[in-house]
C-alpha cells in the first residue's frame, strides 16, 4: 500500500531531507585523494547529530556505519573503513537521516579527479536519468514512466540499468511502498497521486546490468567489475509536479550559474 502524505508530514520529510543536503555537500567537499571512507563515516555522524537527527543507516538490519560509501565497480551498501581515495576513483555517497520520527534518504556520486572520460560520462548520464525520472512524478503518471524515463537515458549513452535494485516509497519508515524499478514501461503500473513521497535512485553500470554480492554480506559489486554510479533524491508529489525534499543539487545549480 502507497501511504499519501499530509503538507505537514512532508514537511517533516523535507526538514530531513536538508540535514541529508547539508550533509552529502559536505562529503562531497571532504573526499579527495587520500581520504578514507571511515574518516567520511565519521564526518557524516558527527554532522546528523550535531542537527538533531540520527543516521538512518546505522543498525538498520545490523548495517554498522551512518553511511554508505561504495567505490567504483560496487554499486550500493559500502561499508565505510580503511578504504584510501585515490585519484581516479568515483565514490557513491549515500546518507539517511531520521529527525523527528521522519526519514529523508539521497546519494552522490562523487569523483576524485581526474577521472577517465568513460567514468565523466557515467556519472552524467546517471545524474540525467535521475532528472529524468524526477520529471516523471506529477499526479496522473504512472510509475512505469518513472522507470521508463530513467531506463532511456541510461541506455540512451550505452549504460546498464541495475535491474535487481530498485528505489522506494519512504515516510516514517526508510523503505515503504512502492518498489520503484529503473527499467520499465510507460504507461505502467500503479497511479502517482499527490502527496506521495518517494526516492527515485538511478544505479547504473558500464557493462551488464547483473551483480554480485560481497563477502561482507553488504556490499553489492557490478558482476563483470565495471565502474557504476548512484544518485538519488527522496521526492514529493505536489499539484504543481515533483519537489525535491534532498536538495543537494541546489549548491550546484548556483556554482554552474
Amino acid at each position: 500500500m502507497i501511504i499519501r502524505k499530509t503538507e505537514a508530514e512532508v514537511a517533516s520529510i523535507n526538514a530531513a531531507g536538508v540535514v541529508v543536503a547539508r550533509c552529502l555537500e559536505m562529503l562531497r567537499s571532504k573526499s579527495r585523494a587520500g581520504v578514507t571512507t571511515g574518516e567520511l563515516d565519521k564526518a557524516a555522524e558527527k554532522y546528523i547529530r550535531s542537527q538533531g537527527g540520527e543516521p538512518a543507516f546505522k543498525g538498520y538490519r545490523g548495517f554498522p556505519a551512518s553511511i554508505c560509501a561504495s567505490p567504483n565497480s560496487m554499486v550500493v551498501h559500502g561499508i565505510p573503513g580503511p578504504y584510501e581515495l585515490q585519484r581516479g576513483d568515483i565514490l557513491s555517497i549515500d546518507v539517511g537521516v531520521e529527525l523527528d520520527g521522519w526519514v529523508a534518504d539521497a546519494a552522490i556520486t562523487v569523483p576524485i579527479r581526474p577521472v577517465s572520460p568513460v567514468a565523466t560520462k557515467l556519472l552524467r548520464a546517471t545524474r540525467e536519468a535521475l532528472e529524468a525520472g524526477i520529471g516523471r512524478c506529477s499526479p496522473g503518471a504512472r510509475l512505469g514512466d518513472v522507470s521508463a524515463a530513467v531506463q532511456e537515458r541510461v541506455e540512451r549513452d550505452g549504460f546498464s540499468v541495475i535491474r535487481s535494485l530498485v528505489g522506494h516509497g519512504i515516510g516514517r519508515e526508510m523503505h515503504e511502498d512502492p518498489q520503484i524499478p529503473n527499467f520499465g514501461e510507460p504507461s505502467r503500473g500503479p497511479l502517482i497521486e499527490q502527496v506521495m513521497v518517494f526516492c527515485i535512485e538511478p544505479m547504473v553500470c558500464v557493462g551488464g546490468h547483473t551483480v554480485r554480492m560481497g563477502e561482507d554480506n553488504w556490499a553489492i559489486y557490478s558482476e563483470d567489475g565495471s565502474l557504476t554510479a548512484h544518485f538519488e533524491h527522496t521526492v514529493a508529489v505536489t499539484e504543481k509536479g515533483p519537489r525535491i525534499l534532498t536538495p543537494w543539487h541546489l549548491k550546484e545549480q548556483k556554482v554552474a550559474a
